[in-house]
């Protein structure tokens, strides 16, 4: 099934989708912590795959910066996150494509989008061009084919995307950006907070599967564009 270029939201239980943001606010937060400098009051910032926007109105609350971007190919996660932004400096639209915003921007994050996306090396030459010399993209992934979840989790996230997977390695992920004109970083995102159990989760049924999951298989990647 081919990605399509837009979708109502990205999961198919509404109730699972509003919990979404909720759900991921420590890894955003410990995300900002290890990523970004103090002062944001100069700099532009996009969000590739924002869903309904929590991560920017996170970092802005924070880490307040000169304007944003966050887009999407969910049409009602977008419309949700324009609805809740209120004062802040932020512009929320529809679209897959970075550079066709016809901006760069000198910080941009993306959280669990690289394994939803066939063509990486498509994704790292359009970040690339979205983003101007030494400026730098962070992208959170544990959806990867090293994690030791991957074969349990690639079942249970199918039954509820609205979109295709796709197995991607960590190798894979730095060899294409790094072809693409990218130095490469990465870093475990090492969760610094107490996190929540759920007792019966289909996703970690034992809690060293959590632990595990936090703090060795879900990874920070840094790609910072070459000046070349």
């Amino acid at each position: 099934m081919p990605r399509p270029s837009t979708i109502a939201t990205w999961n198919r239980n509404p109730a699972d989708e509003e919990a979404m943001g909720a759900a991921h606010a420590p890894i955003w937060r410990r995300m900002v912590d290890v990523s970004v400098p103090h002062d944001l009051s100069a700099s532009t910032v996009l969000d590739y795959g924002c869903n309904q926007g929590g991560f920017l109105r996170l970092l802005y609350d924070t880490h307040p910066f000169k304007l944003a971007i966050g887009i999407d190919i969910a049409r009602e996660s977008v419309g949700r996150a324009e609805m809740l932004k209120g004062h802040r400096p932020i512009d929320y639209k529809v679209a897959n494509s970075a550079a066709a915003l016809g901006r760069t921007f000198d910080f941009a994050f993306s959280h669990e989008v690289l394994y939803l996306l066939p063509d990486l090396a498509r994704h790292a030459n359009d970040m690339k061009a979205a983003l101007r010399p030494g400026g730098a993209y962070v992208a959170a992934m544990g959806c990867h084919t090293d994690s030791a979840t991957w074969a349990h989790w690639r079942k249970l996230i199918s039954e509820t995307s609205s979109i295709p997977i796709y197995d991607h390695s960590l190798e894979e992920v730095a060899k294409v950006f790094s072809a693409a004109g990218f130095t490469v970083g990465v870093r475990p995102l090492a969760l610094d907070a107490f996190m929540p159990v759920t007792v019966g989760s289909p996703y970690f049924p034992k809690i060293t599967d959590q632990l595990r999951y936090y703090n060795t298989d879900k990874v920070l990647f840094r790609f910072v564009r070459q000046a070349s």
